[in-house]
């Protein structure tokens, strides 16, 4: 199940546009594996950009082995930033590289509605590629604190919380590069650092604001739209609107569709007012947004209970369902004849959806 989840999960976000690992097969062992239950053991082959981590960096770093580290640094370097090579100032250009890298991909993550669940220093790569699809999930309803891993149980890895935890994670990369940095001074190389760390948050934020203007059709940057964004979570927090369904109904016919997916349509009417005039202000026509929304708003998305039932039926034996949600998955921007099932919320009776660290 797990290693079918990392499957079917990677194949999802590579359609969806998301760096990450992919996989290249799953075979069984014929073990039972101890996990919550005894599961049907299995080995996945992946394939990625390269497979370092922060944690990489950290094994050698904590063993005070700066020669090691140093090879790593320029091997990685020369992998994932081969214009860095030879140039003043590399590991510290290399560092602001990660920073960027991983501040791209947290706005992707969180304008999708993805939770890592485990976001430990071992999984955040050099590449700013998604590893270790484990206790992951996506958001059925707009929930910050949304939190889908057994395993967490203070919201360390929470939804709304995984720019911050990706930023102390990057503050142990930096931490691991000091002696690379400046060899002579440490105190001056914790400065460099830190002032690269600073970077993270603005970055994060600005492409997260880009993605999220794209979502709702904005083409242009207006002073205010960070208001009208800001408005439009606290219209979603706590209404229980199909948090992915919102924003391809806004594509199409928000005045009658919006309202009634809000629990309390009261709550959405004056940003959607707001939302209308704002677009008033755009150059493109109707369809021309419509389609731009429709490119980069999905309509199918793993849902957490399709997933969970493509997994216990393949644990049965059963690969159909599996086969037809991955198949689904590949195609998530364009509607598919007779899949509309794909692209609903989990029914009322489905409950609060809890994952497993399996791998």
């Amino acid at each position: 199940g797990p290693v079918l989840r990392e499957y079917l999960m990677g194949e999802a976000m590579h359609a969806l546009g998301v760096p990450t690992t992919r996989a290249l097969a799953a075979v069984t062992t014929g073990e039972q594996i101890m996990r919550e239950g005894f599961k049907p053991g299995a080995v996945l082959a992946r394939v990625a950009s390269s497979h370092l981590r922060v944690g990489t960096f950290q094994f050698f770093a904590a063993r005070q082995d700066t020669g090691s580290l140093r090879k790593l640094a320029d091997y990685a370097i020369a992998r994932h930033d081969p214009d860095l090579v030879g140039t003043p100032d590399q590991y510290l250009a290399f560092l602001k590289s990660v920073i960027d890298r991983q501040a791209k991909l947290m706005a992707q993550w969180v304008s999708l509605g993805f939770v890592h669940g485990v976001m430990n220093t071992d999984n955040v790569t050099i590449s700013g590629e998604t590893i270790d699809y484990g206790p992951c999930a996506f958001i059925d309803f707009y929930d910050p604190n949304a939190v889908f891993s057994s395993i967490d149980q203070g919201g360390r890895y929470a939804f709304g919380n995984q720019p911050n935890i990706t930023h102390w994670n990057l503050a142990r990369l930096a931490e691991t590069l000091l002696p690379l940095i400046n060899p002579e001074d440490i105190e001056d190389a914790t400065r460099l650092a830190a002032n690269a760390l600073d970077g993270f948050i603005p970055a994060y934020t600005s492409a997260w604001g880009d993605l999220i203007r794209a979502k709702i059709g904005l083409t242009k940057e207006l002073p205010e739209d960070d208001q009208l964004i800001a408005d439009l979570f606290l219209a979603l927090n706590g209404q229980n609107v199909d948090y992915t369904g919102f924003f391809r109904a806004l594509a199409s016919d928000p005045a009658k569709v919006v309202p009634g997916m809000f629990g309390d349509p009261s709550v959405v009417s004056d940003w959607l007012a707001a939302w209308t005039a704002r677009i008033a202000r755009e150059d493109s026509s109707v369809e021309d947004r419509a389609r731009a929304m429709n490119r980069i708003n999905p309509i199918y998305i793993p849902r957490n209970h399709l997933v969970e039932d493509a997994l216990t039926s393949a644990e049965a034996g059963d690969y159909g369902p599996f086969e037809q949600l991955l198949a689904v998955l590949k195609d998530p921007f364009t509607e598919q004849s007779g899949q509309v099932r794909y692209s609903l919320p989990a029914p009322t009776d489905f409950g609060p959806y809890k994952t497993f660290c399996g791998t």
